[in-house]
């Protein structure tokens, strides 16, 4: 009887879900200076894809996420936490769905519900990399470098792979750095070698190599790289000078990361936060 409550339940929302337009009137996010950031069209049919395959089976859990990392990967982030919402209801202890869904909190900038689902999220799942990973940047834009800290040493611990060292690494030392504790920056550090098997993230190991010096700024930051790296690699660069007390610097990277286009990016929402701090 429960199933069939449910089911019914997931198909009224499914029939909800608008079918997207190639044009978007209202933003995704309004940044603080008041800039406006849209969503993609789904030129591929990924979203109406995912939307037939869950009519199938409007209650599976593992479709309804299909549908929005669907969503988001056209950056429609609003109707993607929609999506998960509509899961929470009918799976409420899934982790993982807080997981998405606080990501893509971090994504509109709606930072304290972020952290509130993460930290959901942590309770349910305490040995999640992604879980943890995402918590500690959501400390970090709130500017709570120390919770961040703790967060992403919990998130290191669980770590596999050159790949996720590298990146909760490359956060974690930065996290020490805007806490000023340069000891535990330089321990992080340590950890970091030449040689390591990178594949996914070589922006967030060029700038760990950086901050070692064994990478020069010009080595790792070129303007013909992508929109993306543009912005990983930018923002790095830019927190360094900040930390080191080049202000302008810093504030001449951040401008150029936020300049760009790829406003979804974890660097394009760490370079806008700490330009609002700025006078």
């Amino acid at each position: 009887m429960r199933l069939k409550l449910v089911a019914g339940i997931a198909l009224a929302w499914l029939l909800s879900v608008p079918v997207l337009p190639h044009f978007q009137e209202q933003p995704e996010v309004v940044s603080a200076k008041g800039k406006k950031f849209y969503a993609r069209a789904d030129e591929k049919g990924a979203v109406a894809e995912a939307v037939k395959n869950l009519a199938a089976n409007p209650a599976n859990i593992d479709l309804m996420i299909a549908l929005g990392q669907a969503q988001a990967g056209t950056w429609h982030f609003r109707d993607a936490i929609s999506t998960y919402t509509a899961a929470i209801k009918i799976d409420p202890k899934n982790a993982v769905l807080y997981r998405h869904r606080g990501h893509r909190y971090i994504t509109t900038r709606q930072l304290d519900k972020a952290i509130e689902d993460l930290e959901r999220a942590a309770k349910l799942d305490e040995t999640s990399y992604d879980i943890l990973y995402h918590l500690g940047l959501a400390y970090y834009l709130k500017g709570k470098f120390d919770k961040a800290a703790e967060a992403y040493e919990r998130c290191r611990r669980h770590a596999e792979g050159d790949d996720a060292i590298v990146a909760v690494s490359d956060w974690l030392y930065m996290s020490y750095k805007r806490a000023k504790d340069d000891f535990e920056a330089s321990g992080v550090l340590q950890r970091i070698r030449i040689g390591m098997q990178v594949q996914e993230n070589k922006a967030y190991y060029d700038r760990l190599l950086f901050y070692k010096g064994l990478k020069r700024e010009a080595e790792i930051f070129n303007p013909k790289m992508g929109d993306l790296e543009a912005a990983t690699v930018g923002y790095g660069l830019g927190n360094w000078y900040l930390c080191t007390g080049e202000e302008s610097k810093a504030k001449e990277y951040f401008e150029k990361i936020v300049a760009g286009p790829y406003w979804p990016a974890f660097g394009f929402i760490a370079a806008e936060t700490d330009l609002a701090k700025m006078k």
